[in-house]
């Protein structure tokens, strides 16, 4: 999700889940190319902390040659896996001919697997809708997995809903088509054999603990991004970890190593507190603690001081 999981909050999410793959912002291919000779500017787009693993490098793109491009540069990074991003909708994305927009074209599409398979050992996967606009019927569904397949995709990670190109903004299209977590149950049911990843309102560990027992795996975007501390249990209940769920306080403590290197790397401190705003919700003190979070957190100069001193604050009340 751009502009929310960028590597600070993957970091937060590390003390949360150490078992949970997570995701990169999604980078477009063509930025990659063209940014090699600017100082610093790919290393700002791909570079993550090693407690990060595993973790997957999304990219947006229609061209093969860039795209294998893009899976040479994931694996030379460490990525543990390739995403290919199909399910954007956004009228920027859809402008740059990719996204949403490309299941209307599988064969390219295809040819677009085949090209980053055949440049890197990483797992190739793609994140893709039911369908779009009137493409949308189940037959059209199937005969695009069984494409990329064939082309090499390990894994499809389907969002449950259509997208509508026009007419919808990229948030209407979260919510307005119709939600068919049938369809992906379907899909599994016809092609066992495939890796079927539900994504799609999913809001907490009890519905993806049911959606386990009829697809491979779950995805979660907003539900983890907006309520960080719903899932401290992820790790036992889906991975069978037994460990302390974290607390608030501890989340805090956890980042603060990340957050000195990043700020001797000339970072800014809000970069990092913006996520960490997220972590406390419906407990007295939460708005306060919040507020003063985020009054600290973006004057000029802060540290890691400020951090320092609301993991305290959350110790006092026993978070």
């Amino acid at each position: 999700m751009m502009d929310c999981t960028d590597r600070h909050y993957r970091v937060l999410m590390r003390q949360i889940s150490g078992k949970a793959l997570l995701y990169s912002e999604m980078v477009v291919a063509q930025a990659l190319h063209f940014c090699g000779a600017q100082e610093g500017k790919r290393e700002r787009l791909l570079d993550f902390d090693p407690i990060e693993h595993p973790i997957a490098l999304q990219v947006g793109g229609d061209d093969p040659v860039l795209l294998a491009e893009a899976a040479r540069l994931a694996e030379a990074w460490g990525y543990d896996e390739l995403n290919l991003n199909l399910g954007c909708p956004s009228p920027r994305v859809r402008a740059g001919r990719f996204g949403a927009c490309l299941m209307a074209e599988p064969d390219h599409v295809a040819r677009c697997i085949e090209a980053m398979a055949e440049h890197c050992r990483l797992p190739v996967t793609v994140k893709h809708r039911t369908g779009i606009d009137r493409l949308d019927s189940y037959g059209l569904l199937l005969a695009f997995v069984d494409r990329l397949a064939a082309a090499g995709a390990r894994r499809f990670s389907v969002h449950a809903r259509k997208a509508w190109l026009e007419g919808l903004n990229p948030s209407q299209n979260r919510t307005i088509p119709p939600l068919r977590h049938d369809l992906v149950e379907q899909l599994k049911r016809d092609r066992p054999e495939l890796l079927i990843e539900l994504n799609g309102s999913l809001l907490n560990l009890s519905q993806c603990e049911n959606a386990l027992t009829k697809v491979d795996a779950v995805m979660v975007g907003r539900a983890a991004y907006e309520h960080p501390m719903a899932w401290v249990e992820l790790d036992r209940r889906l991975h069978g970890v037994q460990r302390q769920p974290a607390r608030p306080s501890a989340v805090v403590w956890g980042v603060i190593p990340y957050a000195e290197a990043q700020l001797r790397r000339g970072g800014r401190l809000w970069d990092m507190a913006r996520h960490l705003v997220k972590l406390v919700e419906g407990v007295r003190g939460a708005r306060a603690w919040r507020r003063q979070l985020s009054l600290r957190g973006q004057a000029r100069g802060a540290g890691v001081e400020v951090l320092e001193q609301a993991a305290r604050q959350l110790e006092d009340q026993g978070l």
